[in-house]
């Protein structure tokens, strides 16, 4: 049975944490921008373009046998 006490406890415990984090995350501003997430995915990286490039100006390595 204290067992059941013991992780009654912790789980509470852990629960707290959670609801603090929670809080600490709208405090700093996390949650405050919602829809620029949702429209990124239309947007056209250009990190990836920008890699692509690269590769091609890099010469390949001869591999050794």
């Amino acid at each position: 049975m204290s067992i059941i006490f013991f992780l009654i406890g912790c789980s509470v415990l852990i629960a707290l944490f959670f609801l603090g984090a929670f809080f600490w995350a709208n405090r700093t501003g996390q949650h405050e921008d919602t829809y620029t997430p949702s429209i990124r995915v239309l947007f056209e990286d250009e990190t990836i373009i920008e890699d692509r490039e690269e590769e091609k100006d890099v010469p390949k390595r001869e591999e050794k046998n």
